[in-house]
C-alpha cells in the first residue's frame, strides 16, 4: 500500500474513532420530556432549506404547552440555526446536531451541543424531539464493510465462516456422511466405491448450499478463501460446486491442518499474504513486532504503560504508537488552588479528577480531552505513527489486557526506561 494510501486509511480510522466515542456519549444522554432535538443534513441538501424548515418548527414549538419543554426546544432550534450560519454547503456526508437540555444535579439542566460528520453520507433529512437523541441509523455506520468467505473442508467435514473486519465468525459446521474407503461384507469394491462417491458428492452439494446463501448475502464480499488437509479443497474448486458469483472472488487455496470452527483461524493465517492489507493482518504484525521487541533482554525496542510510553514520546523515541480503541480514559488538565500544583491527570471520568498532592481539594478543571486524542496530540508533535487496534481481535484483546491498552515500538532504545 502507498504511504499516502495507508496515511489516509489512519485518518480515516481515527474519524470513524472518534464519531464512535461521541455516539457513546450521546446514547447515554436522556431528557426529562421532548427536549433533546436531532436534526440530520444530507450532503445534497440546501442549507437554507434547512433554516427554513427549523424556523417553520420554531414557531410550531412555541405552542408547546410545557414551559419547560417549549424552552428548550426553541433554545435548541435557535442554537442549531446559529451553527447553519458557519455553513455554505453540508459537508461531504452531510453533517448532524445534536442539541438540547439535559438533567444535572437536583433540578438543574444543561444544554449539551453536538456537530458530527459521519464517515458515510446520509441519505435522507431528518428533524426530531425526542427524550433520547436519535442515532439508530448511524451504528451502521461503524460495521466492518469488508467481507471475506471462508471455507475449510475435507471429506469428513467441512466449516462455512465469515472474516468481517478482524472478526473470524463461525456460520456452519456440516458432518459427512462419506463412508471410509474400505470394502464391507458382501458388496462388491465397485458398488461399494460409487456410493462413496455419491455421499461425498451430496456432501459437498451441502456445503456448497450453505456457503452460496452465506456468501452471496454479503453485500460487500471481497474474497473467499478456501481451505483444508487434502486434496478435497481443490477438487470442491474444479468441479464448480460454488455458485459462478463466488467462484469468480476465490482467492486462493490454501492447506490447513483442521476443518472445523479453529480450521477458519488457520486459514486465515495461513492467507496472511493475501490479506497483507487487511487491517488484522497488519495488528498480527504490529503485536509480534511488539512482543519480539519486549522478550529481547534488554527489554528491545519496545515501550508500555501510559507513563513509560508519554516518556518515550517526549524523547522523540516512538516510532509506532500503538492505541486501543477500547481506551474509555480522560485527560484532565487541573490547577489545585491549595496547593498550587498545576498539571494533567489520567482518570475515568472527569469528576474523579484530582490533585495528586491534594486529593480532598477540589481542582479548577481546565481542559478535558478523550485520552486517544491526547495522544494522537503528542504523537502529532514528534512525527509518531499512531495505531489503533480493535478490541475485537487477539491481537487487539491482548494490547487491552496485557498493556491497558497503550504500547509502543521504538525507533531507539531508552537504557533504563
Amino acid at each position: 500500500m502507498a504511504p499516502d494510501e495507508s496515511d489516509k486509511e489512519r485518518l480515516m480510522e481515527k474519524r470513524r474513532y472518534d464519531f464512535k466515542r461521541a455516539l457513546e456519549e450521546i446514547k447515554d444522554i436522556h431528557g426529562r420530556g421532548t427536549e433533546l432535538v436531532s436534526v440530520y443534513v444530507p450532503p445534497d441538501k440546501q442549507i437554507s432549506d434547512v433554516a427554513n424548515y427549523l424556523r417553520n418548527e420554531y414557531s410550531q414549538s412555541q405552542n408547546i404547552k410545557s414551559k419547560r419543554t417549549n424552552k428548550a426546544v426553541t433554545g435548541a432550534i435557535e442554537s442549531i440555526l446559529a451553527r447553519l450560519k458557519y455553513f455554505k454547503a453540508p459537508p461531504e456526508n452531510g453533517v448532524i446536531f445534536f442539541v438540547g437540555e439535559a438533567p444535572t444535579s437536583g433540578d438543574q439542566t444543561k444544554q449539551v451541543q453536538y456537530v458530527l460528520e459521519p464517515p458515510e453520507p446520509i441519505t435522507s433529512f431528518l428533524y426530531r424531539c425526542d427524550s433520547e437523541f436519535y442515532t439508530e441509523k448511524l451504528w451502521d455506520m461503524l460495521d466492518e464493510k469488508q467481507t471475506f468467505g471462508l471455507l475449510v473442508i475435507d471429506r469428513s467435514e467441512s466449516t462455512i465462516g465469515l472474516l468481517k473486519g478482524k472478526r473470524v465468525m463461525t456460520v456452519k459446521n456440516i458432518q459427512s456422511l462419506v463412508p471410509s474407503k474400505h470394502g464391507r461384507g458382501g458388496q462388491s469394491a465397485l458398488r461399494f466405491e460409487r456410493l462413496i462417491e455419491i455421499a461425498a458428492h451430496e456432501f459437498y452439494k451441502k456445503t456448497a448450499d450453505v456457503a452460496n446463501e452465506t456468501f452471496l448475502a454479503q453485500p460487500d464480499l471481497q474474497g473467499v478463501l478456501i481451505g483444508g488437509p487434502g486434496p478435497t479443497k481443490e477438487f470442491f474448486v474444479k468441479e464448480e460446486y460454488l455458485h459462478h458469483e463466488l467462484r469468480k472472488k476465490i482467492i486462493d487455496t490454501f492447506d490447513t491442518g483442521y476443518t472445523d470452527e479453529y480450521g477458519l483461524k488457520e486459514l486465515v493465517e495461513k492467507a496472511k499474504d493475501s490479506l497483507a492489507n487487511l487491517d488484522l493482518m497488519r495488528e498480527k504484525d504490529l503485536m509480534q513486532r511488539l512482543l519480539e521487541e519486549i522478550r529481547k533482554s534488554d527489554g528491545g525496542l519496545a515501550s508500555y504503560g501510559e507513563d513509560q510510553v508519554r516518556h518515550a514520546l517526549e524523547m522523540g523515541a516512538v516510532d509506532t504508537l500503538l492505541l486501543s480503541e477500547g481506551l474509555r480514559k480522560k485527560r484532565v488538565a487541573l490547577r489545585c488552588a491549595q496547593c498550587g500544583w498545576d498539571g494533567k491527570v489520567t482518570v475515568d471520568r472527569e469528576e474523579d479528577a484530582r490533585c495528586p498532592k491534594c486529593p480532598q481539594a477540589t481542582p479548577v478543571i481546565d481542559s478535558v480531552v478523550d485520552l486517544v486524542d491526547d495522544f494522537y496530540e503528542e504523537a502529532a508533535k514528534v512525527g509518531t505513527k499512531v495505531e489503533l487496534l480493535s478490541v475485537d481481535s487477539e491481537e487487539g484483546e491482548m494490547l487491552m489486557k496485557a498493556f491497558g491498552g497503550i504500547a509502543a515500538i521504538l525507533r531507539y532504545g531508552l537504557g533504563g526506561q
